[in-house]
């Protein structure tokens, strides 16, 4: 179902053709460029995602020691810690911080975290102004939008809506020059770092051994936002930490690569803490709140994999799916194959509202060969569709036709009628008039063409070579 209640298929076929476009060229522009850096760099690229897996897997397993390390060392570096167990209290924990400067005025970098949470939305209803500086997502703010991808938010879009929307917000007369548009941004957003009262980011990665915090920018806006404010928030899931600073090596190298196909991101920042009285710039008080929201039950189940993802985004580029459908059709802040899974989990009580999403796929495995930290995503699929067929989450239609396909696949003659019946219908069934074709044939048959008929030979060759010799 998509977030206006559709199922994806019907989503999807309903966009334009010129958002089809966009989103299909752009994932598949993105999945080309990881491939091909990753081959010229690595001669074994697979060695490197399992490695970077078990980094990521073995802090899961150990979550609770580098908590309490990462803390730690983060207050020893000058930050004040906080925890937020759902995003209620994430919320209100920001604004009280906000509160306690008088900030009215906040500038904002990418994050998913504060969009899981729906801090923007949140900020605005207490009359605290927040600009998000990342120009994606600053488009998306300004048209009232949602992020389509999780590393390029406005995937759906081309420059002539971004240039039409420039102009509607008086921005700037229609002009869809890329660099334009990006000077008329970067005028109007600097204006906004100098007049804000503080900064809120998230955190690519959290080392437990030094507590440096890691932001990955190809703009630089997370740096425009901590040089000129006096106080810096950092919203982050507890997923997010790594054991010591010599992992970043292994995780920051596949990060850029399978993102956006790039050795390393433009922009690596490793934030340590406040700034010290030696330096002339920066926060002079730094907050980490760290964010549970469901992780931790996430940690406890059969789905925990899911919590290594570092939000690269590359699955979605290779998902078949999700190039067709577009981000929007997933409804939830997590869209494609990452978003199938953990956005039911996520929703805890709420999970038959999302058990249609791992339905969304059509387990060819492309997922999790791109994963670079190696997360079995056909196999949480599989969990998350039992788990929804157990609770009940089922649609009527599809339950009745899998047993329908259970009871002839169990049944060899029914099995090989099925098969006779299959050469006919593949004479047939396109000489029909419309109007006389199954619904659900008619539908499939709109974009996709019935293939050659290559059934019922199997048998007889298994027949011919398994009699006596």
């Amino acid at each position: 179902m998509s977030m206006t209640g559709e199922p994806i298929d019907q989503f999807a076929a309903a966009q334009s053709p010129e958002r089809r476009v966009s989103v299909r060229l752009g994932s598949k522009a993105g999945h080309e460029k990881r491939d091909a850096i990753l081959a010229e760099d690595y001669a074994d690229p697979d060695a490197l995602r399992r490695l970077a897996g078990a980094i990521k897997q073995h802090t899961l397993d150990h979550l609770d020691f580098y908590l309490e390390r990462a803390e730690s060392r983060l207050i020893a570096n000058g930050v004040t810690v906080h925890f937020a167990t759902d995003a209620a209290e994430a919320r209100r924990l920001v604004r009280e911080i906000l509160a306690r400067r008088g900030a009215r005025r906040v500038v904002k970098t990418k994050s998913m975290a504060t969009e899981e949470i729906q801090l923007g939305a949140s900020l605005a209803e207490h009359n605290i102004e927040s600009v998000e500086t990342d120009l994606g997502e600053f488009i998306v703010q300004i048209d009232a939008d949602q992020p389509s991808h999780i590393v390029k938010p406005i995937v759906h879009k081309n420059r002539r809506e971004i240039a039409r929307s420039f102009e509607v917000h008086g921005l700037g007369a229609y002009d869809d020059t890329p660099e334009v548009i990006t000077r008329r941004a970067r005028a109007h957003l600097r204006r906004k770092y100098l007049e804000a009262d503080a900064a809120i980011t998230g955190a690519n990665f959290v080392s437990a051994e030094s507590g440096r915090l890691v932001l990955v920018t190809n703009e630089g806006n997370s740096r425009f936002c901590l040089a000129a404010t006096r106080c810096h928030i950092a919203l982050v899931g507890i997923e997010k930490l790594v054991p010591r600073d010599r992992d970043l090596g292994v995780l920051l190298n596949l990060l850029a690569r399978s993102a956006t196909g790039q050795q390393l991101s433009v922009y690596t920042e490793f934030i340590a803490g406040p700034r010290h009285t030696s330096q002339p710039d920066g926060p002079d008080e730094m907050h980490v709140v760290f964010l549970d929201n469901g992780r931790s039950d996430i940690l406890g189940g059969d789905c925990r994999e899911i919590l290594r993802c570092i939000r690269c985004g590359a699955c979605l580029n290779v998902c078949p799916v999700y190039r067709q459908a577009s981000g929007h059709a997933y409804r939830s802040v997590y869209p494609g194959p990452v978003g199938a899974v953990l956005s039911p989990l996520l929703a805890r009580e709420d999970f038959a509202a999302f058990a249609d999403l791992p339905r969304a796929s059509t387990l060819c495995g492309a997922c999790n060969d791109v994963c670079p930290v190696d997360i079995p995503i056909p196999d949480l699929l599989l969990r998350l569709r039992d788990r929804g067929k157990r609770a009940g989450a089922q649609r009527a239609g599809l339950a009745l036709s899998m047993t329908s396909w259970s009871r002839v696949a169990s049944r060899p003659w029914i099995w090989k009628q099925a098969l006779a019946t299959g050469r006919l219908l593949r004479f047939l069934l396109p000489r029909l008039p419309e109007d006389l074709r199954p619904r659900s044939v008619h539908a499939w048959s709109g974009n996709h063409e019935l293939p050659e008929w290559k059934g019922g030979e199997f048998r007889k060759w298994w027949k011919e070579r398994s009699g006596p010799k």
